[in-house]
């Protein structure tokens, strides 16, 4: 009885090891033949149309970041689930290596690059001075100096206003709170990236708001990744595909109403 005791329990010690290690090679989302894909977690910003926004009806996030970073994923051969931040909240948590994607309208500058990477360029942008119709005082950046300009809190607006004018700096972590005190009178102006002011100003403007000056600070929008992410290569080649079949071309359309030049 007791070599058979003995038997059971070794075949039962067995199954187990054997069970374990089938479940750590399932779970472990190195993909391969048969093997699932990798998850990453993608941290966006859900203030920034037409890039990024969470659908009211379903609470899902829409845009053209965020079809374009599906397309990209599904390419690049893994899958991203998004989570929405503040937006200087985003860049810190990219710094950290918190999350090893971030897509939220993101420009690439000098000085993020020396904490954190990027893909090649996939937007072109700019940002650009927004007043109320009725202000005929402000006509470019150079009018800004003692009045109050809002902005987005950590974005390239508040640095160029603080770097390059004497303007009271207001920035606010939601950018259409500028945007609704500009339209009511108790900003004077704000300055923001122009396809998003662009976009405000015709669905949300009620005819109160214009665009003055010219465009500034020319950048380019990139993904981030953390510094020395081995991601990069894979994003890249899977951006330049995306481009190539024409995916990027119809995702492009859908929110800015034409093909890009």
């Amino acid at each position: 009885m007791k070599k058979v005791f003995t038997l059971v329990i070794a075949l039962l010690s067995f199954s187990l090891l054997v069970a374990c290690g089938t479940s750590g090679d399932s779970a472990s989302g190195e993909g391969g033949e048969g093997g699932e894909k990798e998850t990453y977690t993608v941290a966006t910003d859900a203030n920034f149309k037409p890039f990024e926004f969470k659908d009211p009806e379903t609470g899902e996030m829409k845009g053209f970041d965020i079809e374009l970073m599906k397309a990209i994923a599904d390419e690049a051969g893994f899958n991203v689930e998004f989570k929405s931040m503040q937006f200087d909240g985003l860049i810190t948590g990219m710094q950290s290596g918190r999350f090893p994607l971030a897509i939220a309208g993101i420009s690439i500058t000098e000085e993020r690059k020396e904490s954190i990477a990027f893909s090649d360029p996939y937007y072109d942008s700019g940002v650009v001075l927004m007043v109320n119709k009725d202000n005929s005082d402000i006509q470019s950046i150079d009018d800004v100096d003692g009045v109050t300009v809002g902005t987005k809190t950590g974005s390239t607006s508040e640095s160029y206003l603080t770097q390059n004018t004497d303007a009271e700096v207001k920035a606010f972590p939601d950018i259409i709170n500028a945007y609704m005190d500009v339209k009511t009178g108790r900003l004077d102006a704000a300055l923001y990236d122009l396809p998003n002011v662009k976009y405000y100003i015709k669905q949300s403007g009620e005819g109160k708001l214009k665009t003055v000056g010219d465009v500034l600070e020319a950048q380019s929008y990139g993904i981030a990744l953390p510094k020395e992410s081995e991601l990069v290569d894979d994003v890249n080649k899977a951006l330049q595909a995306v481009k190539d079949n024409g995916t990027y071309d119809e995702i492009y359309e859908k929110y800015f109403g034409s093909k890009p030049e």
